[in-house]
């Protein structure tokens, strides 16, 4: 079958944290699962789906709190790092202890579980679209909390529907622009690289190769869901549409 040539990156999606993981957390059941609450990006797989025909879609297969794939493998690289929260983390949202800081062999097992496949993974799919079109469109699916969070150094209160993330090197301004305009076009009040910035790229192509191209999406939680109960609103499946509406435009700018 024909490789597409974008891929939907789903990095925090997943509440899944296996039995190995939940024995180095020190949080109580009742606190991991707010912390679940506060920091998955609730349903970003349902809200950014396409048809696997236009889009490859990566899904991180555990939740942040056990190793996030966004996060650069090494702390020195990593800015989170710094407040706890590299490619695994040791403080929660709310700055309490989340886990003691793994040794090197919890660390090397974590990464070698989970971190290093997924990646090889989304490398791979952008590897079969370079090969098929000779370029490739990564868009990073997020949701953010409606307030700021402890951790986040955006604490502004006023926060976008949609913030859009660019890398200033796999990001052409034309593809910021047509993200904007596609949701501003659709009423949703849109901010670039705030509250959050950047996209993700794999490492073999990052700053290296402009045929990779990347944009981020992230969601207001408010716009699709209940932030505190976690169920979904009656206007979630209107804000998929525009979402999915949106793609499906990014990706045939890509085809054409």
């Amino acid at each position: 079958m024909n490789a597409p040539v974008s891929v939907v990156h789903i990095p925090h999606a997943s509440t899944v944290v296996p039995a190995a993981a939940r024995s180095s957390i020190a949080l109580s059941e009742n606190e991991l699962q707010h912390e679940l609450l506060t920091m998955t990006d609730h349903f970003t797989d349902e809200l950014f789906r396409v048809s696997k025909n236009l889009a490859k879609t990566v899904k991180f297969p555990v939740s942040r709190l056990v190793v996030d794939p966004e996060r650069f493998v090494n702390d020195r690289d990593e800015p989170m790092a710094a407040k706890g929260m590299g490619v695994i983390y040791t403080l929660a949202s709310s700055r309490q202890q989340l886990r003691k800081a793994p040794s090197m062999q919890e660390r090397d097992e974590l990464l070698s579980m989970y971190y290093f496949p997924h990646h090889l993974r989304l490398a791979k799919e952008v590897d079969a679209a370079l090969a098929m079109h000779d370029r490739c469109l990564i868009v990073d699916a997020h949701s953010f909390s409606s307030r700021p969070l402890p951790h986040e150094a955006d604490q502004h209160p006023d926060r976008c529907d949609i913030c859009v993330g660019t890398d200033p090197f796999h990001t052409p301004l034309w593809l910021a622009d047509f993200t904007v305009h596609g949701f501003r076009n659709r009423n949703c009040h849109v901010e670039v690289n705030r509250p959050f910035g950047g996209s993700l790229v794999p490492e073999k192509y990052h700053g290296r190769d402009k045929r990779v191209l990347s944009i981020m999406i992230e969601v207001n939680r408010s716009l699709y869901m209940d932030e505190v109960s976690g169920e979904r609103l009656a206007a979630f499946d209107a804000v998929a549409a525009n979402i999915q509406q949106v793609l499906l435009t990014l990706i045939a700018a890509m085809s054409s």
